[in-house]
């Protein structure tokens, strides 16, 4: 699903990424009409401007991905200020592209975007995993810590391990020797018993713990 206020651009997304191959299910213009369609369309994945008329774009993607956390967005704005980028992934994007991305980097970000793996603007990675590590120094919430807390399995907590390193879930599916899909169905599950919503409350919990050390 593609949203965006302007016409034109978002048409033209729009076309993009059918030409690619993908089943492009719904757009939007505004952000209380992209929170709506979202939610009737049900998308693998949401590719979102932030500039949007009625609802700011980081409202849409934290709203949808609290009620789906399976969604995936990909913010695809005009903007590569570090306050936005860092907003929008707090918001629970799994990446962002600036719109100067040629047809073929906005293509294969949306390609990793569907399958779990962020994918940022060159020069913004750094910026994200830096602003994790800034979290982490931020005092734990004495919930988690209760002897009541989740356990995770040991598969799962080797997957959060890898993945609070920074690796993608390809990556993690080639070194654990299991499928990209079993990656995946970890991930989700850990999110749901530690009651979490998306992949940056993820790290940032892991971090706490030093799951990212050697």
């Amino acid at each position: 699903m593609v949203v965006d206020d302007h016409p034109m651009w978002r048409d033209a997304v729009a076309r993009d990424l059918a030409a690619a191959g993908y089943d492009v299910v719904a757009t939007a213009g505004d952000g209380p009409q992209a929170v709506r369609r979202a939610r009737a369309a049900a998308p693998d994945v949401l590719v979102l401007d932030l500039n949007l008329p009625g609802l700011p774009g980081v409202e849409v993607c934290r709203e949808l991905v609290a009620a789906d956390p399976a969604l995936r967005v990909l913010v695809l704005s005009a903007s590569g200020e570090h306050a936005d980028v860092l907003e929008a992934v707090k918001s629970g994007a799994t990446g962002y592209l600036v719109k100067s991305a040629s047809t073929e980097e906005l293509v294969a970000a949306v390609r990793s975007t569907a399958a779990g793996d962020p994918v940022f603007t060159p020069g913004l990675a750094g910026l994200v995993l830096g602003e994790y590590r800034r979290l982490a120094a931020e005092p734990a919430r004495p919930a988690r810590d209760t002897p009541d807390a989740p356990r995770l399995t040991d598969r799962e907590t080797e997957v959060l391990r890898l993945v609070a390193k920074g690796l993608s879930y390809k990556q993690i599916a080639e070194r654990l020797v299991i499928s990209h899909r079993t990656v995946q169905n970890h991930v989700q599950n850990t999110l749901g018993k530690l009651q979490l919503h998306n992949r940056v409350e993820l790290v940032r919990y892991a971090i706490e713990r030093g799951l990212d050390g050697a």
